[in-house]
């Protein structure tokens, strides 16, 4: 018997369902709820379990509905959503529920499925190529950054130059500057100026000629010595600016040799192997940068050749998710999200783009799984979960039930079977490729208990 008494599309991925209940269904399960309210409620001249249902109705009349909605709403979805062979992306949205005695319960649900993709080529790409040898200037340089990363600062008495650490005070003087041509200011207004100089105050802390030093900074510094103060122009968020430094102290870098000792902070024995990890190192970090990039290159491709609508739904979640994990991340670093001023509205447009694009590929990649009939090789989420929870000092177990208790076990095995597909779109798993060529009966069994 069909629950659907309407079926419509209202946007490209959106679909709109008239459910039905059937007023036997409704009746059964109210009477299952009255009962299991008769047992345990407690009223003035009644013994537990003896008040009439006609009493338990009309005392907890509200209570009894939500309850009868709550048990029969999930398993009538289910069924709406098998005879419609719907594939959603998100829960729906009920709207629209009537429930009545001795009538059908009705409801209309909304939701958004996965729209229909019909893939083109999604195995030739033009990906970019590099070659991720270390050579011997980017070795001598990543060394030389090791040094300075553990140099000493010693405090000197000179005049600063290229390399120095100026240590003191920067205060933007423009009001200053500007006020001092005022001649009819009051008493009160210098009171106020008094009081905002401190907040116009931010340490001095500069190596000169670093990158990110302003030139203007570095070239109005050097030269000068502790005890001296020197007024500079800067562009701040588009604004001309005044500055006046005040220098307390000049520090010179001292760098520790390329020796063993050095060698010895980083538990190795000798510079040869220093130089072999340090190596090994930016190895390493070329092949992920060139990796990125060929796994950019070929998502953008891939959404080229396969544009399609997109669920809006689902970008607005994503788009959720991402101004989430951006507060959480400056959360961290101490800023007060309440009083940070920011304008979150703004910020989302901002970030829509890349929440269509993180969407986008999420599709296509996962009509690349079903098209190649990707799986999980047995033990390969285990393996995953093991190295999760190794990390976060727990059982396997405890973090299985975690995820599968917040609904994340699911997504997860779903975002290791799309990197599965990429990988073999960037050919990283040849051998693989090769074997489901030649038959179909070689394909990877799914990870058992998974």
């Amino acid at each position: 018997m069909s629950v659907v008494t309407s079926y419509e599309e209202t946007g490209p991925c959106l679909k709109k369902l008239t459910i039905e209940v059937p007023v036997e269904a409704v009746e059964a399960e109210m009477n299952r709820v009255v009962g299991s309210f008769r047992k345990n409620v407690k009223m003035p001249g009644f013994r537990q379990g003896k008040v009439p249902a006609s009493v338990v109705r009309k005392r907890y009349g509200d209570e009894i509905k939500q309850e009868v909605v709550d048990r029969l709403l999930p398993k009538f979805w289910e069924k709406a959503q098998a005879e419609k062979e719907l594939d959603p992306l998100l829960p729906p949205r009920f709207e629209g529920l009537e429930l009545e005695p001795g009538q059908p319960m009705t409801l209309v649900a909304l939701v958004e499925t996965r729209p229909e993709i019909h893939l083109g080529d999604f195995r030739d790409f033009d990906l970019p190529e590099g070659d991720v040898d270390v050579k011997d200037d980017e070795l001598e340089e990543a060394l030389s950054d090791l040094q300075r990363h553990h140099a000493t600062w010693t405090t000197v008495d000179r005049a600063a130059a290229q390399g120095d650490l100026v240590l003191g005070q920067l205060i933007d003087i423009t009001a200053d500057s500007e006020d001092a041509s005022d001649e009819d200011s009051s008493d009160e207004d210098s009171s106020d100026e008094d009081g905002d100089a401190g907040q116009r105050t931010q340490p001095l802390n500069v190596e000169l000629g670093a990158a990110g030093v302003d030139e203007e900074l570095t070239l109005a510094l050097t030269g000068r010595s502790a005890g001296q103060s020197v007024e500079v122009d800067r562009t701040v968020d588009d604004v001309e600016r005044r500055f006046r430094a005040e220098i307390k102290e000049i520090k010179e870098q001292e760098l520790p040799e390329l020796n063993d000792e050095l060698a010895s902070k980083f538990r190795l024995e000798t510079m040869v192997e220093l130089r072999e990890e340090v190596s090994k190192d930016l190895a390493r970090s070329k092949t992920q940068k060139l990796r990125g990039e060929r796994e950019k290159a070929l998502l953008e491709q891939l959404r080229e050749r396969h544009p399609i609508e997109l669920p809006a739904g689902v970008i607005d979640k994503e788009n959720e998710r991402m101004l989430q994990d951006y507060a959480e991340r400056i959360h961290a670093q101490g800023v007060d999200i309440e009083q940070a001023g920011i304008d979150w509205k703004a910020l989302a447009g901002q970030l829509n783009p890349e929440a269509e694009r993180r969407v986008h590929d999420r599709l296509l990649l996962d009509a690349i799984v079903a098209a190649e009939e990707l799986e999980l090789e047995a033990g390969e989420l285990e393996r995953f979960l093991s190295m999760i929870a190794a990390q976060q000092n727990q059982s396997v177990h405890q973090l299985r039930q975690q995820l599968m208790e917040s609904g994340r076990l699911e997504p997860l095995k779903a975002q290791m079977l799309r990197e599965k597909a990429v990988r073999r779109m960037l050919g990283e798993d040849k051998s693989e490729s090769e074997d489901k060529s030649e038959s179909d009966e070689t394909a990877t069994d799914s990870a058992d208990g998974s």
